[in-house]
């Protein structure tokens, strides 16, 4: 059964997402970020080419050539998928298919509309009997 991780109150969700992503990364687990919106998908992406300072974080977006070899990848769909270990969900939404991963990561920040549409989601989940761990994010 899929494992559900929710990283909440962060002050700058971008930022949380990308140090988890870094964090993955430096223990050769990869990652696939669904960010339908693509300001966020953007946003993740340029923030991976700069953090950390003296790094960088291998990353690509799902239509990349490369995406089977790289650790990272940015995705509006989740429909043909180079991996299915490791998910983090960027969206509002429960992402569709999301019980064939290992892991589910949500990446939730303080605003309001960000914390309602996760407590739906940690209903959803609940309800059909994944168990949810939480981490707080808001003292980072």
């Amino acid at each position: 059964m899929t494992q559900v991780f929710f990283y909440h109150g962060a002050s700058d969700k971008i930022a949380a997402a990308c140090a988890l992503l870094g964090g993955a990364y430096a223990k050769r687990k990869p990652m696939l970020v669904f960010a339908p919106d693509k300001a966020i998908a953007n946003s993740v992406d340029r923030m991976l080419w700069t953090q950390p300072a003296l790094g960088f974080v291998p990353h690509c977006q799902a239509d990349s050539p490369v995406a089977a070899e790289t650790p990272i990848v940015i995705t509006d769909s989740l429909d043909n998928i180079p991996q299915d270990e490791r998910l983090m969900n960027l969206s509002q939404d429960v992402p569709p298919g999301f019980s064939r991963f290992q892991s589910l990561i949500e990446v939730v920040g303080q605003e309001e509309d960000e914390r309602s549409s996760a407590r739906d989601r940690v209903k959803f989940y609940k309800d059909r009997g994944y168990e949810v761990r939480y981490f707080d994010l808001s003292a980072r």
